[in-house]
């Protein structure tokens, strides 16, 4: 059976001061990251966590001293509150429909310092398969979120070729540019 990875990184370092105690602990949980001059710096090897457990305890405590913070995800912490029965030591958030660039975007909102962050992606797979390999560029700034896959530049490409087929074919100049030869496989 193939194994499928989303490796990522977000390429800015997020300085502590730009995220809230919530934002922190749950990017720490959906992110593998590392401490730098500049703040955290956050990457998954094999993909990011759409599912995450979380004490109750540091959740509530974390989720108290945000107050005051504009941040989306507080209602998807609330509503894992809520849902979790009381006994419960510990709260299981899914992120699946979520996902994760909205906190990044409300740590945009906020910030003094960051305009925009991006976060690139690659599709892997531990076997050759043509659905197993591709990547991702996603741009996060305070009022949009986009993202372009492989997937979607291919398409691109291809509607340009077709432009450019049928400018050829009515005697116009074609509108795509060659990429000269390429090399050899080996």
């Amino acid at each position: 059976m193939p194994n499928y990875y989303f490796t990522t990184v977000i390429q800015q370092s997020i300085r502590n001061a730009d995220m809230s105690p919530l934002e922190r602990l749950l990017l720490t949980q959906i992110f593998e990251w590392e401490q730098d001059d500049e703040g955290l710096y956050f990457f998954a090897s094999e993909g990011s966590c759409d599912m995450i457990c979380v004490a109750r305890h540091e959740l509530e405590a974390t989720l108290s001293a945000s107050e005051g913070y504009e941040s989306s995800v507080i209602s998807v912490v609330k509503d894992g509150l809520a849902e979790t029965p009381e006994a419960e030591s510990d709260i299981e958030l899914d992120f699946s429909m979520t996902s994760w660039e909205p906190i990044f975007q409300d740590i945009v909102r906020r910030s003094s310092t960051l305009t925009q962050i991006t976060a690139m992606t690659a599709f892997t797979c531990s076997k050759m398969r043509p659905d197993g390999f591709g990547g991702m560029a996603i741009l996060i700034t305070a009022d949009v979120i986009l993202g372009k896959t492989t997937d979607d530049i291919l398409c691109e490409l291809m509607d340009q070729a077709e432009n450019a087929t049928l400018a050829a074919a009515s005697g116009g100049a074609g509108s795509a540019e060659p990429l000269g030869e390429l090399p050899a496989a080996g």
